[in-house]
């Protein structure tokens, strides 16, 4: 996607095959395949080994030599765009900028052009490759800058930055804000990490343009926050910062994307939790989609359009780039792929396929909101928005799931999954049975019987007012991937 995008900005590319150094390594076969991408040469495509330094001093030469060098006005009024910023407990925040026109100086007062803060500039300089101070930046330089700001929100990656004194009067183009794609519930599983986890947040948003988050409640849950992210691989390395950085332990609800609901008296609802679903009588409602690159050996062809087409997925085109390798195309709900497709793709190719998607508009869809109950009450965590086709199978996993991970209680417990009041799957986990009849050594059966009717009396009393505590086990074990319990075991 980012070739096609470059080539789309007419961008000089510079072709370039590394790890050449492994045995397994075909550079012949690949530059010829990379050339035929963009239209080259096999001849021109580099070959690079960053282990052992081969062809790195061609490439480095390559690049002075071949790519256009910076073009800005350093008469005009400052322009620098923000491309990074990480938090320094010292020193507040540390912003990584690139100066497309003017100058920057040290002392000077700024202002970011999105929010209009202004600041002072404390310290300016260059990284080669420590920080070191500088008299200022220039066109096409690039460099940090520390103001002592402490707030993370006030210095947002793609922000145009400039000088108070002498500003400019548009923000720098091409930079579009990144829209979250995916939205999962982060929970901390002991309630006092709460705080640790709200300051956890925000800080990492301070380096990630695409974080978004909102405290939310959940029954079951308690206290946690709604975050949105561009994908299921930046939810899982964003979860394992906030736990390996800030020693959280977490829990995460199955990845939601974005729905649009229209009500049939027009309201338009966006639903990112099964919680937000509306009740009332529905028009339609659409999902996003997305246009879906496989890459892959020819000889699992097969195996991929089984799996796009179970995920509704509808073929849009195929080339064969070499004589065994094929890129397949195809436009899917983004809610098919978010959770474990990559996982099964890999798995069907045994792990040579790779996957690439963008956001392709939206679609209307035939989608349900199926509930979980235990004891007759909807436990909101388990609770999913999925297609009317899907919805038995979930019913029936998610079910069949809790009857195994619920200890038995006193009494009888149904697990009942439903659309709306009509239930479509159930389980039972069986009450405890103590044996009434131990103490009874002979005797008349009518004393038998008449202990186990009390008993089972009793038990219709204990249905009727008990409630099911699920464990906190159950809810992790539940809402926890296989490929997760896998990883947390080694």
């Amino acid at each position: 996607a980012n070739l096609y995008l470059a080539m789309e900005n007419n961008l000089t590319i510079i072709p370039v095959l590394n790890k050449i150094d492994l045995p397994a390594a075909q550079p012949e076969k690949y530059a010829a395949e990379l050339a035929s991408l963009i239209g080259g040469d096999p001849d021109d495509v580099l070959r690079v080994s960053g282990k052992t330094g081969m062809g790195v001093e061609v490439l480095l030469d390559k690049i002075v030599r071949d790519l256009p060098a910076p073009v800005g006005d350093p008469n005009a009024p400052a322009r620098a765009m923000i491309f990074d910023s990480v938090y320094d407990t010292y020193r507040g925040v540390v912003t990584y900028v690139r100066v497309v026109d003017g100058m920057l100086h040290p002392r000077e007062r700024i202002q970011m052009m999105s929010t209009r803060a202004t600041h002072e500039l404390l310290e300016i300089g260059v990284s080669s490759p420590e920080p070191t101070p500088s008299k200022g930046l220039g066109v096409g330089e690039v460099g940090y800058l520390i103001t002592g700001v402490k707030d993370v929100r006030l210095s947002k990656v793609g922000d145009t930055v400039t000088n108070l004194a002498k500003p400019a009067t548009e923000s720098l183009p091409g930079y579009a804000d990144a829209k979250p794609m995916v939205f999962s519930g982060l929970y901390p599983l002991d309630g006092t990490d709460y705080p640790v986890l709200r300051d956890a947040l925000e800080k990492l948003m301070l380096n990630d343009a695409a974080l978004v988050y909102e405290p939310e409640t959940s029954a079951a849950l308690g206290f946690g926050f709604r975050v949105g992210f561009l994908g299921l691989l930046h939810l899982e390395i964003t979860r394992e910062r906030l736990e390996r950085e800030y020693n959280l332990d977490l829990i995460s609800t199955a990845p939601n994307v974005e729905y649009e609901v229209t009500l049939e008296d027009k309201k338009v609802v966006h639903v990112t939790n099964p919680s937000e679903y509306p009740s009332g009588k529905i028009a339609e409602v659409r999902e996003p989609m997305v246009a879906a690159t496989i890459l892959a050996p020819n000889e699992f062809v097969g195996a991929i359009m089984e799996l796009c087409q179970s995920r509704r997925g509808v073929i849009g085109g195929m080339d064969y780039l070499s004589e065994d390798r094929v890129e397949i195309r195809y436009r899917l709900p983004l809610a098919e792929i978010v959770f474990d497709f990559f996982d099964i793709l890999k798995s069907k190719t045994r792990g040579y396929g790779s996957l690439d998607w963008k956001a392709d508009g939206e679609q209307v869809a035939d989608l349900v909101k199926v509930d979980i109950m235990l004891q007759g009450e909807q436990v909101d965590a388990f609770s999913a928005i999925t297609h009317r086709e899907k919805a038995y199978a979930y019913g029936v996993m998610m079910t069949g799931k809790l009857r195994e991970l619920i200890p038995r209680q006193q009494f009888e417990v149904p697990i009942q999954a439903a659309i709306g009041s009509r239930i479509i799957a159930r389980e039972s986990i069986r009450a405890i049975r103590k044996d009434v009849l131990a103490k009874c050594y002979g005797g008349d059966i009518s004393r038998k019987r008449k202990l186990l009717e009390k008993q089972k009396e009793g038990k219709k009393r204990m249905k009727m007012v008990g409630r099911v505590e699920v464990p906190q086990e159950a809810f992790i074990a539940a809402l926890t991937t296989d490929e997760s319990k896998d990883k947390a075991k080694k």
